[in-house]
């Protein structure tokens, strides 16, 4: 059964993404540094082209013929446009509530300005959280470990499993924490609680990869996340009546709608998506 080398190739997968940002000679230089971060980026460049290889080395060979290592990897046209605004808009929807308060913030009003797009294009911090790390998490972390897991895991299961090894690569930021002198039970927490929410958004992901068939789904909703940031309510709280009900309640509308629009809106038929959702008896008789 390949079951075993599914999950090794996973783990593989993992453990390569996280090496290779520490290949390089140590450093007193911090994780924020540029010199780190441009070191980062050519690391997860050479892991996003051999990411691939653990696809064709360690997935499960019986296709039947039907599909490609492109299409595997959700890269292709059949559904593109849908793909690459509904499950964006979805993903929104979850974020109504803090885009509200944005809003209020005027925060809206920087993304009209165009300088602010410019600027950000040469900041290298955020082509790092907004291009260069969704684009390297999803391929590695995605794209090459469910054509592995769909070979021998049903899809919905696959997107439990899944999450787990992207929330426990982020392990090692207790080291960088620790390095920049961050103490032990601060930086165990830290990093807990990032394990947690990387955990959970992991299985998003994976179901937004998983229903549309397209790797541009979740690195759209991973670019996004990655620009709203976790949800800070504290400044809800300073609001006063009825101001800050009315934006609890659009939080709470949010997150509701998010949940009934889930399944409808990821119809694989929307993405002309055959290759995981509806063909699971083709990898679940797929063995090694």
């Amino acid at each position: 059964h390949n079951c075993p080398y599914s999950l090794l190739g996973c783990s593989a997968l993992s453990l390569t993404y996280v090496s290779s940002l520490y290949v390089w000679k140590t450093s007193r230089h911090h994780r924020d540094h540029p010199s780190t971060v441009k070191r980062r980026f050519l690391s997860v460049l050479f892991v996003a082209l051999v990411s691939p290889l653990f696809v064709l080395t360690f997935s499960c060979s019986r296709y039947n013929g039907e599909y490609t290592l492109w299409e595997l990897l959700g890269l292709r046209r059949a559904g593109l446009l849908m793909a690459c605004t509904v499950p964006l808009l979805l993903t929104m929807i979850l974020f109504l509530g803090p885009l509200a308060i944005q809003k209020q913030s005027g925060t809206w009003l920087l993304y009209s300005e165009p300088m602010y797009w410019i600027n950000n294009m040469k900041n290298i911090h955020w082509l790092r959280d907004h291009i260069v790390a969704p684009l390297s998490e999803e391929l590695t972390f995605r794209a090459c470990m469910i054509p592995l897991l769909v070979s021998c895991f049903r899809p919905h299961n696959a997107v439990f499993i899944c999450p787990v090894f992207f929330g426990v690569a982020h392990i090692h930021h207790i080291y960088g924490r620790l390095k920049s002198g961050v103490d032990l039970k601060s930086a165990l927490l830290l990093s807990g609680f990032q394990v947690l929410y990387t955990t959970i958004f992991g299985a998003y992901s994976a179901y937004l990869f998983l229903r549309t068939g397209h790797f541009v789904a979740p690195f759209l909703a991973h670019a996004f996340c990655n620009h709203m940031g976790f949800p800070d309510f504290s400044e809800v709280i300073k609001y006063n009546e009825p101001k800050r009900m009315l934006t609890l309640g659009i939080c709470v509308i949010g997150l509701v709608s998010w949940c009934l629009l889930l399944s409808p809106l990821t119809n694989p038929s929307w993405y002309s998506n055959n290759i995981y959702w509806k063909t699971e008896p083709i990898f679940m008789f797929c063995y090694s």
